[in-house]
């Protein structure tokens, strides 16, 4: 999955747009893209969009 071009977003719970302490989301076709954003040249954990909408339901249950 290429995300060169893809919109990475920062959690307004780690910072915002001024903290580097905290992991961005991008999201590309049906996947989801998860960076830590102290070192985005690293390389991103790719998800479905299926296995995203669980990891987030675990939150709000």
């Amino acid at each position: 999955m290429d995300f060169s071009a893809a919109v990475w977003r920062k959690s307004s719970r780690s910072g915002g747009a001024t903290s580097d302490n905290c992991v961005e989301v991008a999201f590309v076709g049906p996947a989801v893209g998860v960076r830590d954003s102290k070192s985005p040249a690293s390389g991103a954990l790719v998800f479905s969009a299926v296995q995203w909408s669980f990891f987030l339901k675990g939150f709000r249950d």
